[in-house]
């Protein structure tokens, strides 16, 4: 059931103390859209049918369940909220969760979900500002898979095997590991994290956290909108450097090369979906708090009756976080990154009972371990092509994983 509200403020500032990573969900972007907690129902899929399997389902909940919703705006009455693994080889699966309890707001509107399985009563909610969640103690940081010398030598092996022609493009990720000396609070990873970063999308899914600036998907009232994002460059802090790094990105024929193999890979994807689509001539700059990207918004028509969940996995992975051509970068990725990236890089997001949503890349994030909720692991990448430099990309990689080595500060 879900019923208006006055605007109840700081969303995140509603979630309950003392809940496990899993059992808090956010997707927020500058104050504004949905978060949850606890669980009403949830599928759990792995494989290369993950994506198919957590949709069967869905589609059998909406048909079973029974949705009061006056509100009809994007989030409100029954969703769940998602994460899928990049691999289907990973043992991380996929995920689908309908909370207890969902706040939203759009604009001047908020409202609140309650769901209950059949049979149980409704529980009655109380929304009330939390105590501010503590900050982490003591994090420490420890490499990943590979140290970042070992990491530049397969960004080197990479680029080798593209002059070689084997490919046009990989993108090669790199992890983290960070322990505090008490389990993490989630809410206080999303709170510095939409806070500092906020034009971007500050999710969390079953102990997936994270801050993306790239949408991979949005449907609306069938209007199909994708933000692509390749080509980045750090920031300096300077004002008038940044603006000149700026342009140099914009002009940059290595980075833009890149892009262009991203935001094809999208195009080509989403055009079987689609009446028409439009795809701008040249990319933008998005400026961000740390790095800036070329960015480009492809957006179409739908022609289909293909739900936002249909649409992420058609356009997973792309080329932004994969490669070109996609079979060669996927093995060079299995060859050199050595470890599992789990749900890091998959899609994230929402899912309504009328197949509407948005899924972002999950990317800018990290793992919480569901054996220790101490320990996080951090992901970031980098799109690897024929004028890459090794030095570059660790520093870029760097840059990306500022966002969470932030939020775990104290």
């Amino acid at each position: 059931m879900t019923r208006r509200i006055a605007d109840p403020g700081d969303l995140l500032g509603l979630v309950p103390a003392n809940l496990p990573a899993t059992a808090i969900f956010s997707w927020l972007r500058r104050g504004d859209g949905i978060v949850g907690w606890g669980q009403a129902a949830r599928v759990d899929t792995i494989g290369a049918d993950r994506f198919a399997e957590a949709s069967r389902w869905w589609t059998a909940l909406v048909a079973e369940g029974s949705v009061d919703d006056d509100v009809r705006r994007p989030g409100s009455g029954l969703v769940a909220f998602g994460s899928m693994a990049y691999s289907s080889s990973s043992p991380a699966g996929g995920t689908l969760v309908v909370p207890s309890v969902v706040v939203g707001r759009r604009g001047d509107e908020a409202w609140v979900t309650t769901c209950t399985p059949a049979g149980q009563p409704t529980p009655s909610v109380h929304l009330e500002a939390r105590p501010a969640p503590a900050s982490p103690q003591g994090v420490s940081f420890g490499d990943g898979s590979l140290t970042p010398t070992q990491w530049m030598g397969a960004v080197a092996t990479a680029v080798s095997r593209i002059n070689a022609g084997e490919l046009d493009k990989c993108v090669l990720a790199r992890d983290l590991t960070a322990r505090g000396l008490a389990p993490l609070d989630t809410r206080r990873l999303l709170q510095r994290l939409s806070t500092s970063y906020p034009n971007t999308w500050a999710f969390s899914v079953d102990g997936l956290v994270g801050a993306t600036p790239e949408m991979l998907v949005r449907l609306e009232r069938g209007l199909i909108t994708s933000r692509v994002l390749a080509g980045t460059i750090r920031r300096t802090g300077d004002d008038e450097r940044d603006l000149s790094l700026a342009a140099h990105l914009a002009r940059s024929s290595k980075d833009l090369v890149e892009h262009e193999f991203a935001v094809r890979s999208v195009a080509d994807r989403l055009a079987p979906h689609c009446d028409s689509i439009n795809v701008p001539e040249s990319p933008f700059v998005l400026h961000l708090p740390n790095v800036m990207h070329l960015a480009t918004d492809v957006a179409g028509v739908l022609s289909s009756r293909s739900t936002s969940l249909a649409l992420a996995e058609a356009l997973h992975p792309s080329a932004a976080v994969c490669g070109t051509p996609r079979d060669a970068a996927e093995a060079l990725i299995t060859e050199l990154e050595h470890m599992d990236r789990g749900r890091y890089a998959g899609p994230v997001g929402w899912l309504s009972a009328g197949g509407d949503g948005e899924w972002g890349i999950a990317l800018r994030s990290g793992a919480i371990s569901p054996e220790d909720p101490r320990e996080i692991r951090l992901f970031a990448g980098c799109g690897i092509v024929a004028g890459s430099d090794p030095a570059a990309e660790l520093a870029e990689s760097d840059a990306k994983l500022v966002p969470m080595r932030d939020a775990l500060s104290s």
